[in-house]
């Protein structure tokens, strides 16, 4: 019997809800055992899972290990910072047309923005025209 994905499993940026927790986690720590792991993750799995989700990890490429004794220490391959903007490339292209001026004004509808977070943004904006790009 085939199983239905429900639309809460899917991956919404290449991963699943659990591989998500676990590079949260590990972006939060900076380098972790899987035990370490289990106890940044709310509503855990057990260990074993965790170390089979490292290992999945670990083979798309998006973590490695060190031997610390017995243990496997962890850590992701890229910065949060470029796998963020790894996310938003693959966001651009995908949904918005490679468009900077619709995703911008996508995020400006989603949620009411302070004025002073405006004015952070106009002076960005000032600047890139400034840097030419």
């Amino acid at each position: 019997m085939s199983r239905v994905r429900k639309a809460k499993d899917a991956p919404k940026d290449g991963f699943s809800r659990r591989e998500r927790e676990i590079m949260d986690a590990l972006y939060k720590l900076g380098k972790a055992s899987a035990a370490q792991i289990l106890d940044e993750i709310p509503d855990p799995p057990t260990y074993t899972a965790i170390r089979t989700q490292l290992t999945i990890l670990e083979k798309k490429g998006h973590v490695r290990h060190a031997s610390d004794g017995t243990r496997y220490i962890y850590e992701p391959r890229v910065a949060r910072e470029q796998m963020g903007r790894r996310a938003i490339d693959t966001l651009m292209r995908t949904f918005y047309d490679n468009s900077v001026e619709r995703v911008v004004a996508a995020l400006l509808e989603q949620e009411e923005v302070a004025p002073e977070t405006l004015d952070r943004l106009a002076r960005m904006i000032d600047k890139a025209r400034e840097e030419g790009r």
